[in-house]
């Protein structure tokens, strides 16, 4: 149950999921996620269901921005160089005194495009839901699109249509096109009747998915961050 994960995170006195928290709640409204496993610290990585390349990701609550302190490995090419990295990762959180509650080693997703899907509890709108292109794109270029929830198919391919970079999703250059589908499927778990912001108002003040790496064949939530809401005392 995704209430659960909040009730869990809340107890701990956390204000934002960790990785492997917000994909759960992802997975619950049927977004896919990387397959992977928690390596708790110290343990030896189970990683033979696996297949490389590989991704390994500190999971901390003093470092919610994980690259900005060196918690992410890319390109691992096998069980054994995942593990190598897990142990790095655990001296690097000994140097720095983080606290560490595990490695998220993960398989990578296929080569495709990075897109963005955000949201938000806007206090006058409710929520809001943000389409973009991903990476270094959405900061460069700011090419997204917005809807107030709940959005429909309609909606959602309105969104996609209203990208400048749209092309890169259909072919251009090249390129092979993505399954357009799989991206409204996406933007419907997250912002349709019945999608994670519209449910989960009352639990999530933000929502960060980036990048959702698209290609012919999947839409994979590769990262993942979502903001809890602050909940009022009585009185206020």
């Amino acid at each position: 149950m995704t209430s659960d994960i909040f009730f869990n995170a809340r107890r701990a006195g956390r204000t934002v999921l960790d990785e492997p928290g917000a994909k759960r709640v992802l997975a619950a409204y049927g977004l896919s996620v990387p397959r992977g496993v928690i390596v708790a610290p110290g343990a030896r990585p189970e990683l033979d269901g696996l297949s490389g390349p590989l991704a390994a990701k500190m999971i901390s609550p003093d470092a919610s921005h994980k690259s900005d302190v060196g918690g992410v490995r890319l390109g691992l090419a096998d069980a054994a160089s995942a593990t190598a990295a897990v142990r790095e990762m655990e001296a690097l959180a000994r140097a720095l005194e983080l606290r560490l509650d595990g490695v998220l080693v993960e398989e990578m997703s296929p080569a495709g495009v990075e897109l963005v899907i955000g949201g938000v509890i806007d206090a006058r709108f409710g929520p809001v839901v943000m389409l973009g292109l991903g990476g270094v794109f959405v900061e460069i270029f700011g090419d997204t699109a917005f809807r107030v929830c709940p959005i429909d198919r309609i909606d959602a391919r309105e969104m996609i249509d209203e990208l400048r970079g749209a092309p890169l999703l259909r072919g251009a250059r090249g390129r092979k096109p993505v399954d357009e589908a799989r991206i409204v499927a996406a933007l419907l778990a997250v912002g349709g009747e019945g999608g994670l912001l519209v449910e989960l108002e009352g639990e999530i003040a933000e929502l960060d998915i980036n990048p959702l790496i698209v290609s012919e064949g999947s839409a994979l939530a590769c990262d993942a961050r979502i903001v809890l809401a602050e909940r009022k005392t009585a009185g206020e």
